[in-house]
């Protein structure tokens, strides 16, 4: 009976906005009273009867409803001297979709999003934010602006990334600018489709995404705000709305199908292209029962497609964030955050970075400690494990269980081969696999292992034993282990409750792409977090050859074998 009354409702809601076509303009009642209604069958509740502006408020000087759509309007008599916005009072969206249709006759306008005001500062009816912009020229239409905000953040067909620095990096490309303004009618009607989550943003018009943009400005990015439709100051225009549609998405979720890839409708999007969610257990629980993750990704050193930090970092932290619902996921860029209240309500840590006496989190040992005496959990992948001993040695120990101790461990290049994994939740979904990666091995661990559980556990090849000594080459003892297993990844309980993970693998950008390496880290990833693994893993599709050059540290070589990269996905994916 509930399904067949909400049912009647949008139907009587629809029914309201054909009806509203003959009925003579209205002019802006500027209530600001909320409204209630019931959602449709995808979702979506919406915020405009079709007939009047009630829960909209702005200057009914410029706004009203007409034909079933809300019109604003500037003339040379009538004009407004700054941009002026209708904005919507019920509530502050944090993750969500928002869609709606939109018609430009001329001159610039927009939608904004997770946007504030500063009455005292600009005025009434006057906000900030990010915006979903058009033009009638097409220049701008598509484009992701910030409105009183840092300004142009992705052209349209750019995939960016706004750093510490306020300013938008380009990392990816949808497609041509040109290309993409085809799919959109400049003189008619279109869809806008926007979806927030977490700090990344997407717009697409009529099916076609447009930009995507990350934003890991820790200090000028809005987890929440106001959504508003804006008349843009200067020569007289004219825009009209209708059909503006919300669904508010729990944190850290998309919608079940999201927003379509370049060139695609959401509706031809395969179910089997979806992630596959994960439940989040209470233990470790932050603020609102969110799971926040906070990725270091130190900066470049090794070549391209070699220790690629930030690359590693964004897909790992995408992985996350997709597939195991209620988290959020930050990447530091750049080595240890100059601002440690990034780490507030973090459940777990990952430091993907060079080590030795350049790892950042030598920076960071105080704050690390503090955060692990409340039980978040640290995880260090590749280099990122070892740390000068005398430095932070002792602190690695507890944290994570183990570490990388220079004339004791050692890190050549060879092929591991892991056959056997023990009944552990990071284990869980592991399958036989042999990859080749510079795994470090000889870790320094816990006296007796107390507390540490080995996940990936191989015999090196002798001709890994048979190098000079030196720092991180061999070493007497190491020789003498000539034969034997070793660990090289593992996962550790402390006393106090919290967890830690260390993985020696990751030289290669491009081992991500194996199925069982990239859930070994997910599955680490997790855990150190006190989320529940399911008995199959945390699963994601392997990345593609143009999701693996995203975000590279270093510009992409004008020869490279990709070819042999083909090869070895479609060998780790058949």
């Amino acid at each position: 009976m509930a399904q067949r009354a909400a049912e009647a409702i949008v139907a009587a809601l629809r029914a309201a906005r054909s009806t509203s076509a003959e009925e003579s303009p209205k002019p802006c009642p500027c209530s600001g009273s909320e409204i209630a209604v019931a959602a449709d069958a995808d979702g979506f509740v919406p915020l405009f009867d079709g007939k009047t502006l009630d829960g909209w408020d702005g200057d009914p000087k410029f706004w009203r409803v007409e034909n079933g759509a809300i019109v604003g309007e500037t003339t040379a008599e009538n004009p407004t001297k700054q941009n002026t916005f209708l904005i919507w009072r019920g509530g502050k969206p944090g993750d969500f979709e928002l869609k709606l249709e939109f018609r430009l006759h001329n001159h610039n306008s927009g939608v904004q999003y997770r946007s504030w005001e500063e009455p005292e500062k600009w005025g009434k009816w006057v906000i900030g934010g990010y915006q979903a912009d058009m033009e009638a020229s097409g220049k701008y239409m598509g484009i992701c602006y910030g409105e009183r905000y840092r300004g142009i953040l992705a052209l349209r067909g750019q995939k960016t990334v706004i750093g510490e620095d306020h300013k938008p990096k380009v990392v990816g490309k949808i497609g041509e600018a040109d290309e993409l303004l085809k799919k959109v009618d400049l003189k008619g009607w279109n869809e806008y489709h926007i979806v927030a989550r977490g700090f990344t943003f997407t717009q697409a018009i009529n099916g076609q995404l447009m930009v995507e943009v990350v934003d890991d400005d820790a200090q000028q990015r809005r987890a929440d705000g106001l959504i508003a439709l804006q008349l843009h100051a200067g020569p007289p225009m004219k825009v009209e709305f209708r059909n503006i549609r919300l669904k508010t998405l729990p944190a850290g979720q998309t919608s079940q199908r999201g927003v379509p890839p370049a060139g695609d409708s959401a509706a031809a999007m395969p179910e089997t292209a979806q992630l596959q969610p994960i439940a989040a257990t209470d233990g470790g629980a932050r603020a609102a029962g969110k799971k926040k993750i906070i990725f270091v990704a130190g900066r470049k050193s090794h070549g391209f497609f070699s220790h690629d930090h930030y690359a590693g970092c964004r897909l790992l932290a995408k992985w996350i964030a997709q597939a195991v619902p209620g988290t959020e996921t930050v990447v530091v860029q750049d080595g240890w955050p100059k601002d440690a209240s990034v780490f507030d309500g973090a459940a777990a840590i990952v430091v993907f970075a060079d080590g030795g006496g350049g790892n950042p989190i030598l920076q960071g040992l105080d704050v690390v400690e503090k955060l692990a005496k409340q039980g978040v959990g640290l995880a260090c992948l590749h280099y990122a494990v070892e740390v000068p001993k005398e430095r932070a040695g002792p602190q690695m120990l507890d944290w994570i269980g183990g570490y990388f101790e220079t004339h004791w461990s050692v890190n050549p290049h060879w092929k591991a081969d892991f056959r056997e994994f023990p009944k552990h939740p990071v284990a869980n979904g592991l399958k036989p696999f042999a990859i080749d990666d510079e795994w470090y091995y000889h870790m320094r661990f816990r006296d007796e292992m107390k507390g540490v559980a080995p996940i990936l556990t191989a015999v090196p090849p002798d001709s890994t034993r048979q190098r000079p000594d030196g720092p991180h080459s061999n070493n007497p003892t190491v020789r003498s282990r000539t034969g034997m297993a070793e660990h090289v990844a593992w996962a550790a309980e402390r006393p106090d409750g919290g967890r830690g993970f260390g993985f020696t693998g990751g030289h290669w950008h491009y081992n991500w792409a194996e199925p069982n390496f990239r859930k070994c880290v997910l599955n680490g990833i997790a855990w150190v977090a006190k989320i529940e693994i399911p008995p199959e893993g945390i699963v994601v599709p392997s990345p593609t050859i143009d999701e693996l050059k995203e975000n590279a540290d270093e510009p992409i070589p004008e020869k490279f074998d990709w070819a042999k990269i083909e090869r070895l996905i479609r060998q780790w994916n058949p």
